[in-house]
């Protein structure tokens, strides 16, 4: 297998990597100054991990393993340099290696995901979310809900396959046109691929990390965990042979709930279009809403 050098990098806002409920508070009570003095009075207090901090830790983890790091992890975040001293401070007390960063004072980060080139932006603010979707970036709303408590070394990613891996023209027929004209068009189009959706290159980089190991001591394992059923399958593994792309495992559930599947495969973090999906799958792993494609227009 062709390895590249690229690195897989992520962007990670403050509140997406620690526990800032507590700040947040006194942000929308009592406002931005308030916020300052609040973090400046507690620079020396570490914040506890956030929703995504796991799935930081064992990303980060990957670069033991390398002769050469291919994982980055760079904080995009709302604070200025001020407060973003306690989010630093946390950081290095928590050993994670996380060099670069952009505080904004407020103002939306995303703007640098093309500069520091990022493969996928996480934020608990989704307008930052869609503007990163909006610019060709794979980006995903984290949602507060219940990581999964696997002691495994191994980081496992899930995802979603219409508007989040695939391009949402299947996923408009079945909305506008109903099941039955969604399985007949599968069927015709079986053998085209699908385009590809927001999170497309971020799967690109993972399969091309991926290539730096064996599949024995692979320590990334990823799943396709779709709705979609027999005989709508075949286009889906296609278009994946057709990028030459490898998922692990492909769940096509016909409509099944999702949550216990993500919560036996033991996904570190689910990635989905669908407000529901994303319900069921809260109660089991740390969840991405990804707010794109008909579903949330």
């Amino acid at each position: 297998m062709v390895q590249s050098a690229k690195k897989l990098t992520i962007g990670i806002s403050s509140m997406a990597l620690f526990d800032l409920e507590e700040s947040n508070k006194i942000f929308n009570k009592e406002g931005k100054e308030a916020y300052c003095a609040y973090q400046i009075a507690r620079e020396d207090e570490y914040l506890s991990p956030g929703v995504a901090f796991p799935l930081v830790k064992k990303l980060l983890a990957i670069n033991d393993k390398l002769q050469h790091p291919l994982v980055e992890v760079i904080l995009l975040s709302r604070n200025s340099a001020d407060t973003g001293l306690r989010i630093f401070n946390s950081i290095k007390e928590h050993k994670l290696d996380i060099k670069r960063a952009a505080f904004t004072s407020g103002q939306t980060p995303y703007g640098y995901i093309s500069a520091f080139e990022v493969d996928l932006f996480l934020s608990t603010d989704p307008q930052d979310v869609r503007k990163a979707l909006d610019a060709g970036y794979a980006g995903a709303t984290i949602l507060s809900g219940k990581g999964n408590h696997i002691d495994s070394e191994q980081l496992r990613i899930a995802f979603d396959g219409d508007a989040v891996i695939f391009s949402d023209e299947s996923e408009r027929i079945y909305k506008e046109k109903g099941l039955e004209a969604f399985t007949e068009n599968e069927q015709q189009a079986a053998k085209q691929p699908m385009t590809g959706g927001p999170f497309k290159s971020f799967l690109s980089a993972l399969h091309n990390l991926q290539s730096h190991f064996t599949d024995e001591e692979g320590p990334i394992r990823t799943a396709l965990v779709t709705a979609r059923s027999a005989p709508a399958h075949e286009r889906v593994v296609r278009t994946l042979r057709s990028w030459n792309i490898r998922i692990d495992e492909a769940l096509f559930l016909g409509g099944l709930d999702k949550g216990e599947f993500l919560k036996s495969f033991g996904a570190d973090i689910f990635f989905d279009d669908q407000t529901m999906h994303c319900e069921s799958a809260i109660k089991h792993v740390a969840t991405g809403h990804v707010p794109h494609g008909i579903a949330n227009e």
